[in-house]
């Protein structure tokens, strides 16, 4: 067996976090290690000797433990502590206590372990400490050399129990913390909260502890409630709701603690609060199971940076300029060039599915359609039998390809003309396409009406 012993937070006013959610969110982090996780006086003990060979060995447990640890808590009574001088491990539960109630004392580690340790460092000794004193005990050895009926006579038998927990030779009984099935945390806040700003600040503690709840659950969120609690009922005269709420969504299910503060951050800048805040409550409404990321095989680039992926881009970018501020096009079930595609929401669009639905629909013959119409096809001139564009003849490079449509609109209507000049009627019609070569325009998608003979411009190429 193999135990490792976390100090828990005595408070933590740096942070504005109260206690009892400290230490839940410590046994929340500790439980994406080992399911093994237990609360134990003023630490937290993990067992983790059946998880070492998942996470590569001891050793490498040991420095993701490390690198991963929550905010270091106030491990002395004045000053902030690194998490290397807050933890301390051992075959047995107690005995890791024990060492790290030495390490917080600022004592070395004796030669033997248990016996050189203090009598202090273990809890049922410690209301014994002068009898045994006087009975010339100073460790943790001494105590185990006196005869055992006179130690259950004089110190009782929960003294030699202890003992021989911290030996290792009886089983040591404790609570195994588990997590909730759903994620529903609310924090009295410390302080009044006037602006978003201040309440955001608040809500971050509450994502760390969503981040670590959903680590060890191996879940990713979809979909968020933040309400936050009025400290007033009524406000110059206007009466206050007793709580507020926004919600948020994502298009990927995420455990990423920076992509979910950046979207609260901008989602909350544009939140007015009807009055004073006193309390923050954060639930998750939709969570989805995540899958492990695969590492590449091949090595890494130096020159490879980490980004936003495409769809927290869209989620930031939306959430600070609003959902009809980023478009992105949204294919039809029509064949008609001008109706093929409509323009929609782009966070919609993430949250629908439907960027891969119309990517999975895309028609093959689309790699020669191009990226940008014209509101309506304008008329061309023509040098002989050659369509021209602003004086110059366009070089036909591929086509024709037959576009037909319009049977059910009106087969007598006028052609239309607007700014960009005539432009074919609606109606039934028939069009040859073709993708040709402008010298000062570039690529462009042109077509012949098969009925007036007439030539226009329809779209141009990147």
């Amino acid at each position: 067996m193999h135990w490792m012993a976390w100090r828990l937070p005595l408070a933590d006013e740096q942070l504005a976090i109260l206690p009892a959610a400290a230490i839940e969110a410590h046994c929340w982090w500790a439980l994406q290690f080992t399911p093994q996780v237990a609360v134990l006086d003023e630490a937290l003990l993990l067992d983790v000797h059946s998880a070492e060979r998942l996470w590569g060995g001891r050793a490498a447990l040991r420095r993701l433990l490390l690198d991963h640890a929550p905010s270091a808590p106030a491990c002395g009574q004045e000053e902030i502590v690194e998490p290397r001088s807050c933890w301390a491990e051992g075959p047995t539960a107690l005995q890791a206590l024990a060492l790290l109630r030495l390490k917080q004392q600022g004592e070395a580690r004796p030669r033997q372990v248990p016996e050189g340790l203090p009598i202090s460092t273990l809890t049922a000794l410690r209301p014994h400490l002068v009898t045994l004193n006087n009975l010339g005990c100073r460790n943790l050895g001494d105590v185990r050399a006196l005869p055992r009926s006179g130690v259950a006579r004089r110190l009782g038998a929960q003294s030699l129990l202890a003992l021989d927990q911290l030996w290792g030779e009886r089983a040591c009984p404790l609570s195994w913390i588990a997590l909730p099935e759903h994620f529903d945390v609310d924090l009295e806040l410390p302080y009044i909260a006037a602006s978003s700003a201040e309440l955001l600040h608040a809500a971050g503690h509450l994502l760390a502890m969503l981040q670590g709840w959903l680590r060890a659950r191996h879940l990713g969120v979809l979909r968020l409630q933040v309400r936050w609690r009025h400290d007033l009922r009524r406000l110059d005269g206007i009466d206050v709701p007793p709580w507020g709420e926004m919600s948020l969504r994502t298009a990927e299910p995420l455990q990423e603690l920076s992509h979910l503060s950046r979207l609260l951050g901008e989602h909350m800048a544009h939140e007015r609060l009807a009055a004073p805040v006193n309390r923050i409550a954060l639930k998750t409404v939709e969570v989805q199971p995540v899958k492990p990321q695969n590492d590449s095989l091949l090595p890494r680039s130096p020159d490879a940076r980490d980004g936003e992926s495409w769809s927290q881009f869209v989620e930031r970018v939306s959430a600070r300029l609003g959902a009809d501020c980023l478009r992105v096009p949204k294919g039809q079930p029509d064949h008609r060039p001008e109706h093929m595609q409509v323009w929609q929401s782009a966070s919609h669009a993430l949250h629908t599915g439907g960027l891969r639905q119309a990517h999975a629909d895309a028609d093959s013959r689309a790699a020669l359609w191009p990226a940008w119409l014209l509101p309506a096809p304008q008329l061309l001139g023509m040098q002989g039998p050659r369509p021209c564009l602003h004086g110059q003849p366009l070089h036909l490079k591929a086509g024709p390809e037959r576009f037909e449509s319009g049977w059910w609109e009106a087969a007598d209507a006028a052609p239309a003309q607007d700014a960009m000049g005539p432009h074919p009627a609606p109606g039934r019609s028939k069009r040859d396409y073709f993708v040709a070569h402008h010298a000062v325009a570039g690529w462009v998608w042109i077509f012949r009406d098969c009925g007036t003979l007439d030539w226009y411009l329809h779209g141009f190429y990147g």
